[in-house]
């Protein structure tokens, strides 16, 4: 029997309950079942080769046992796996799977009464109590025999060999012994009825590769690649960066859009109204008479040229990501051939994109659902994600995400990774927090996040645990940008070198995603005097940066990223606890591995000016460790060893030497 009948759901509706009905209803509750998003309306996320956790709350009246499984299966497999459900008490179960590979996973809880489970419980009961158990043992005997009789043909010797050990031996101890050995209890389990068993619904699980939860974003502009801030740079001078890039540890490089941009209304430097002839423009100003979307701006090189970089990243570890960003320039040559795509004024004239009072004359929007863009206009921008995706990109930053209708994103989403499975796909969504969230339900791999504006120590520590506990760590994963081309935060301006290590200690051990915009390497913070904006921001014009320049953290973004790479506690957002430290100025928090085997401890001021001390606790008690318990502890910033004694420790950070701590906590041997 299934949860929620037809005749309980009408039953529910309408209030009333006819006795017929009542019978018919599942004797056993199963409810909280989680991982799942609104019943299974949408899959949770999942990673290929790690396991999985499905908990629930599984009750029924009375006294009896109960028992239970999870059955899970690739959608595309015919059979079902089952997984033993584990009690942990007060009515709450769990199991643990594996999903082999990328796909869809569908899982279901089902649960039984235990009759042979609800018998040894009451024999050890009434033994341990001196009760006589003459009729208890024949019942457990006629147990025996009623297994026997249902049992398959490859059970059926073990049965009879137990049943004979039963029948030959005297001693009631021993015959108690024998009916509660696990091998017995095993045995007709396996072929027990399941009396008043009852089903939940499916819920899906979408698998992704480790890169969609465990992955560091590298973000440039190729067209500064030539690194002179005259000549335009090329595809091929990013070329010459990825050994660079690839010794600080990063694993994805992500673009601006590489597409043709348009002339009319192009933005000057500073995102003034004015250009001049040699100035590129912004690169969202997609589209000119060199075309649209699925076209390389001349200046960055050829597809062949482009061909090449995707292979030389692979070579140094890394893979491409682009953005995709569906805007055009009123020179896209979608405005000629599918003017019915856009959304004109009463005039006559275009509809520009506007932010009031911002109006941005070099860019114009699709409309999703005027008469003639369905399905035209949809399908055209899946193909414009699957002609990159042929030539080899697995990544996407989508821009703005959330001023799309979110049912394209569920099906344009859902259609890519159907034949590309390995694409994955980022949200850069700074929105209300249910949109972020739909927007990890509909499909996306990973999103930016709130991160950027979360500075004091209440704010972080509130933010990092949120993003631990449903529903948002079953559907969100976080990239912790620390800088972007659009976002230069105000606790970077003018703070100095210190500032921008606590801001990459923070992502790094945040999250197992985070990403950073170049310049951040070399301290590069220059504001529009009060905005979170850079002055002569690379969105208008190109920059020439020397990535070696004094003061530079090259080298400490480097340990940092082989730091996580070598802790699978550091490798996802999740198992992250925030500890005590009696100090406001220092964020404390531990990241953990489910066995506790990878046991990572931070410590991080976010004072980058003045020395901070602090009494702090380890937390001996996750480790199974009494108050006064001996711990070994590694710096793994400079490898430094040493013991700890209990569990209140003191420290002290002074931030012209490193503003965090990072160390790697076991029981002492």
């Amino acid at each position: 029997m299934s949860l929620n009948t037809p005749a309980e759901s009408a039953a529910r509706l309408s209030g009333a309950l006819q006795l017929d009905e009542a019978l018919a209803f599942p004797r056993i509750a199963i409810e909280s079942v989680e991982p799942q998003l609104e019943g299974g309306r949408f899959a949770a996320k999942a990673i290929e080769g790690e396991a999985r956790t499905v908990t629930a709350v599984i009750f029924a009246d009375g006294h009896d046992k109960l028992a239970g499984q999870v059955l899970w299966r690739l959608v595309e497999d015919p059979e079902w796996q089952r997984v033993p459900l584990e009690f942990l008490g007060n009515d709450h179960w769990q199991a643990s799977f594996v999903p082999p590979r990328v796909g869809r996973v569908v899982f279901a809880v089902e649960a039984w009464w235990d009759l042979y489970g609800s018998y040894c419980y009451e024999l050890s009961k009434k033994h341990g109590a001196g009760v006589p158990i003459k009729l208890e043992l024949q019942e457990g005997e006629l147990l025996l025999r009623q297994a026997l009789e249902q049992a398959p043909a490859a059970l059926v010797d073990e049965l009879q060999a137990l049943l004979t050990r039963l029948e030959e031996t005297q001693s009631i101890d021993e015959r108690v012994a024998l009916l509660l050995a696990p091998e017995t209890v095993a045995a007709v389990t396996r072929v027990e009825a399941h009396p008043h068993r009852v089903r939940s619904p499916l819920y899906p699980l979408d698998v992704e590769r480790k890169l969609a939860e465990f992955a560091s974003w590298y973000e440039l502009f190729p067209r500064s690649a030539a690194n002179d801030g005259k000549r335009h740079g090329t595809f091929r001078d990013v070329i010459a960066r990825l050994p660079d890039i690839q010794a600080m540890g990063f694993d994805v490089l992500y673009f601006p859009p590489i597409h043709p941009i348009g002339r009319t209304h192009r933005k000057g430097p500073n995102n003034s109204l004015k250009a001049g002839p040699d100035d590129p423009g912004s690169p969202y100003a997609i589209g000119s008479a060199e075309g649209g979307h699925e076209a390389i701006h001349p200046q960055l090189g050829s597809r062949e040229d482009f061909q090449a970089l995707v292979q030389a990243a692979r070579e140094h570890g890394l893979e491409i990501a682009l953005d995709f960003a569906i805007q055009c320039s009123p020179d896209h040559p979608w405005l000629a051939q599918h003017p019915g795509w856009f959304s004109w004024r009463p005039d006559g004239s275009i509809r520009h994109a506007e932010n009031p009072p911002k109006k941005y004359e070099d860019i114009v929007n699709v409309d999703f659902y005027a008469r003639d863009a369905q399905p035209d206009l949809w399908l055209a921008l899946r193909d414009v994600v699957k002609g990159w995706v042929e030539q080899g990109v697995t990544l996407f930053r989508v821009d703005n995400p959330h001023t799309k209708p979110l049912p394209f994103w569920e099906w344009l989403i859902a259609d890519i990774r159907a034949a590309h499975p390995e694409v994955i796909f980022l949200a850069e969504a700074f929105t209300r927090p249910a949109v972020m969230a739909r927007l990890g339900k509909v499909g996306f791999t990973q999103s930016y996040t709130y991160f950027t504006w979360r500075n004091t120590k209440e704010e972080l520590a509130q933010y990092f645990t949120e993003l631990n506990q449903p529903p948002l760590c079953d559907c969100y994963r976080p990239n912790f940008f620390v800088n972007t081309p659009d976002i230069n935060p105000f606790p970077l301006h003018g703070q100095g070198r210190a500032a921008f290590l606590i801001r990459a200690a923070l992502a790094t051990m945040g999250s197992g995603l985070w990403g950073m915009y170049s310049g951040f390497e070399i301290c590069e913070s220059a504001p529009v005097p009060g905005k979170e904006e850079y002055l002569d921001s690379e969105k208008y014009q190109l920059r020439q940066r020397d990535y070696r320049a004094p003061g530079n953290i090259v080298s400490e973004i480097a340990q940092l990223n082989r730091i996580r790479r070598a802790n699978p506690a550091l490798q996802t957002h999740l198992g992250l606890q925030v500890y005590n430290a009696w100090n406001d100025n220092i964020l404390y928090f531990g990241k953990r591995t489910a066995d506790r085997s990878n046991f990572i401890l931070i410590a991080i001021s976010l004072d980058p000016h003045n020395a901070q001390e602090a009494h702090f606790e380890l937390p001996l008690w996750e480790l199974g460790l009494p108050e006064d318990a001996a711990t070994h502890g590694e710096d793994l910033m400079n490898g430094h060893t040493w013991t700890w004694h209990g569990k209140t420790q003191w420290m002290r950070i002074e931030p012209w030497h490193q503003p965090f701590g990072i160390w790697r906590i076991r029981a002492a041997t």
